[in-house]
């Protein structure tokens, strides 16, 4: 499978070979569906609290004798029936929401979400980076060159400071590093650019 090649101006250059072990593998959904389903419970902070009978502070003692007043029979201030007592079953800041996967399986996850967008034609290559110092507008302009995306994920081999920083304050525009590719990430993006060398260190990372 091939896709466009782009010179640094953005300009067609022609095409590069992907890796079809990578890019051309079987597509399970399940596990795209599972591997996104982990990163979002892996991020998920559990911030709803409650409190317990034991954690609201109040007094112990018995609000009124147990016969002869009426009333139900009442204990501490502090229980779930009463208003400003404790919380029955009510959410915890200290739930676990983890997730994991096997490697393996995590491993053919992204390989089926890059092939996914492989056949969509989703993927193109950039030869170099443009930028030697940072800048917004520039990046801006690439853009234009570009196949229309309302999102595009750029791959880079290693830490770019000026092409970091160059699509940073750009909303549709998410850069990452090679090894920390993910199917999440893949999936959310509309189109996916490889810098450089990063489709050599994809390989080296996920086939070696």
């Amino acid at each position: 499978m091939k896709i466009t090649l782009y010179t640094a101006n953005g300009d067609k250059k022609g095409s590069i070979e992907l890796n079809d072990h990578i890019f051309n593998s079987k597509i399970n959904v399940d596990l795209m569906h599972r591997a996104v389903v982990m990163r979002l419970s892996n991020a998920r902070m559990p911030i709803a609290h409650t409190k317990t009978r034991g954690e609201v502070i109040a007094s112990t003692k018995k609000m009124f004798r147990q016969k002869g007043t009426g009333n139900a029979r009442r204990g501490a201030k502090s229980a779930p029936l009463l208003r400003g007592g404790g919380v029955a079953h009510g959410p915890r800041n200290n739930v676990n929401y983890k997730i994991s996967m096997p490697k393996k399986e995590r491993q053919r996850a992204l390989f089926s979400s890059l092939s996914s967008k492989a056949k969509e034609n989703a993927i193109f290559a950039l030869e170099d980076s443009p930028f030697q110092k940072p800048g917004t507008k520039d990046f801006a302009l690439l853009l234009k060159k570009f196949p229309e995306a309302k999102k595009y994920l750029f791959v880079l081999p290693e830490k770019n400071f000026a092409f970091e920083r160059s699509g940073s304050n750009i909303p549709k525009v998410m850069i990452m590093l090679a090894n920390y590719l993910n199917p999440y990430d893949v999936l959310h993006a509309d189109k996916i650019c490889f810098l450089g060398s990063s489709l050599e260190k994809l390989e080296e990372t996920f086939l070696n």
